[in-house]
């Protein structure tokens, strides 16, 4: 199995909207050429940047078939099919193999807050559901529960689990993964923000939200960094940052969002409970934009 394709940087798409609140399939469609052309090494189609929360299971399926076949071999697509509910997860993730996804993503089960041994059998058991790739995903501070890097060293044995999108926010837990890992096992950022010291440690990537704004510079930060051309990555690092932080001054993806549509990329439209950013910080927001010369 060939992980390599899935290092570098992956976007976690955005899901547009039209002003009904539909999947808007013209514009996700173009976000996808959009993105081979700038360089964008995978593409994540459903993860918590593209609304998944509030995508019907209909919804998803058309998503996740929009991209695939949009991108049409051109880039590889993650597809996240994960949930706090087993069997749904392991439904979501036939389907996408069905669709041709390249791999999944499966978020640690939500409120249900399982022990170590309780996720270990929920992504092993998803796992050998399906047979293309999968990359598990660590995020408490939105799923209420940690994967401990024991338990990500455990799931790393498991032949077709290929990696980690590790975005706890504990480097001492990341460090000990990266030492401990197989060699056939990626580590990638959840963060943007702490994507180069991960990278400085041996890091394979990273799942993006800022690569949805500025998909060519994060490429080549990441790039650079893996390469060995560290002035070059840590410079970009530093002019990107604003943003990083900018990108969560309210819940993600409400502030990309509202600078996509800045940017004339989309239509700022959000599904409930997310709503519109508030003017204190889209003023923010809009001054970040505006220093990166991504908005007049």
């Amino acid at each position: 199995m060939d992980i390599s394709r899935f290092r570098g940087t992956t976007v976690a798409l955005v899901t547009p909207f039209d002003q009904n609140g539909n999947i808007d399939e013209i514009i996700l469609k173009r976000l996808v050429d959009w993105h081979v052309d700038k360089g964008t090494d995978v593409i994540l189609a459903c993860g918590t940047t593209g609304e998944s929360a509030t995508l019907s299971h209909q919804e998803h399926h058309i998503v996740m078939k929009i991209i695939i076949e949009q991108a049409a071999g051109r880039i590889p697509v993650l597809c996240g099919t994960g949930s706090n509910s087993t069997l749904e997860a392991i439904s979501l993730s036939q389907h996408a193999e069905e669709l041709g996804a390249d791999g999944i993503l499966l978020v640690s089960p939500y409120y249900n807050k399982p022990t170590q041994e309780g996720l270990i059998q929920h992504f092993e058991t998803i796992a050998k559901a399906v047979k293309i790739p999968v990359v598990v995903y660590n995020v408490p501070g939105r799923t209420g529960s940690n994967i401990c890097a024991d338990t990500t060293l455990s799931l790393a044995k498991v032949k077709n689990i290929i990696g980690i999108k590790e975005a706890s926010g504990n480097l001492s837990q990341i460090m000990h993964i990266l030492q401990k890992r197989p060699k056939n096992f990626l580590v990638l950022s959840g963060d943007d923000a702490i994507t180069l010291p991960m990278l400085a440690l041996g890091g394979d990537g990273v799942i993006s939200v800022i690569a949805n704004q500025v998909p060519d510079l994060m490429h080549k930060m990441v790039q650079s960094a893996l390469e060995g051309d560290w002035d070059t990555a840590r410079q970009l690092h530093f002019k990107l940052l604003p943003l990083m932080e900018a990108n969560f001054l309210e819940s993600n993806p409400i502030p990309v969002k509202a600078a996509m549509g800045m940017m004339g990329l989309l239509q700022e439209n959000l599904r409930l409970p997310l709503v519109k950013m508030q003017s204190d910080t889209r003023k923010k927001l809009a001054k970040v934009l505006k220093k990166l010369e991504l908005v007049d």
